[in-house]
């Protein structure tokens, strides 16, 4: 299979804010298209009632077109294929090639390998009937229960398609039977987990959405997502896709202490010597490749601006 990212596409590591939007009302998803969000989806599951899906369905080749050339990367979130509408929604993603097709398809309710194993070969057959090259069309499974939460790693492998996972918070703090809270301390095992096995997988982790309202609840969560070395969050709101993005945008104080540390260390070791210290922090390899990796990453945002 081809590389399943296209040439022009942001890439899966610079897309920082993941919106979920639901429903057929035309008008409001197209504006999706104009919002601070890398990665608008359009949600057919929970946010989309079982009588908005057919007209939802319908909307797909254009909004996918519409949110492509407003520069985004477009979604579907399908429902899982074991129900009655998950084949539905899927073949309405690919009902209208020439008008438009998902750059990635998302699905929740991952528990296990052969769920992304079917949706693979769907994907690719329907690709093959639209005349698109095989592996156009990404896979982001969702986690959003214990059993997945064992299974990441695996899923994430299970086919070359997937780029990224997700990872949900009300349906796994509801599965595991945990009491939610703002600090949301009942998941911090689950996006630990979670992000260690999509790393070990060579996947972006999504981090869960933070389902409050508060904006400053959210570029907390945020904060601790970047803390673990996610670099992409879910989100229900527009205005938290706008901060999301913010949080995970590498920002000049940052960058400019990456290079401090860089130099420092190179500096050194031009000198022969086999320990650094700046800061009150002794400068070992693993902190430098922090800090270069950080450089590498404000360095392709500037390159894809």
């Amino acid at each position: 299979m081809s590389n399943p990212v296209a040439a022009g596409r942001r890439p899966v590591a610079l897309r920082r804010s993941w919106l979920f939007a639901g429903g057929a009302e035309e008008a409001g998803l197209r504006k999706r298209a104009t919002a601070s969000v890398d990665v608008p989806i359009h949600e057919l599951e929970d946010f989309t009632t079982p009588a908005q899906r057919p007209a939802a369905r319908a909307l797909i080749p254009a909004l996918m077109r519409a949110w492509r050339d407003g520069g985004r990367v477009a979604a579907v979130r399908i429902n899982p294929l074991e129900t009655a509408d998950g084949p539905k929604d899927l073949a309405a993603c690919f009902a209208d090639p020439a008008r438009g097709v998902p750059d990635a398809i998302l699905m929740p309710k991952v528990a296990v390998p052969a769920q992304i194993d079917r949706l693979d070969a769907e994907v690719t057959r329907l690709e093959a009937a639209a005349g698109l090259p095989e592996g156009s069309v990404e896979l982001v499974p969702n986690i959003e229960g214990a059993r997945g939460l064992m299974h990441t790693y695996a899923i994430a492998t299970a086919s070359p398609r997937v780029t990224a996972c997700l990872v949900a918070s009300e349906d796994m703090a509801a599965d595991l039977g945990a009491e939610r809270g703002r600090d949301g301390r009942e998941l911090s095992y689950v996006r630990e987990r979670f992000h260690l096995e999509c790393r070990a997988a060579g996947v972006i982790s999504i981090d869960c959405p933070y389902t409050f309202t508060d904006i400053e609840g959210l570029e907390a969560e945020t904060r601790d997502a970047r803390r673990l070395g996610m670099t992409a969050k879910s989100c229900i709101r527009v205005d938290h896709a706008e901060r999301i993005n913010t949080v995970l945008t590498p920002d000049a104080e940052a960058v400019a202490h990456a290079r401090r540390v860089i130099a420092v260390f190179e500096e050194a070791q031009a000198k022969g010597l086999g320990t650094v210290e700046l800061d009150g922090v002794n400068l070992e390899l693993p902190i430098v490749l922090n800090a270069r990796r950080l450089v590498e990453r404000a360095d392709a945002f500037a390159a894809y601006a």
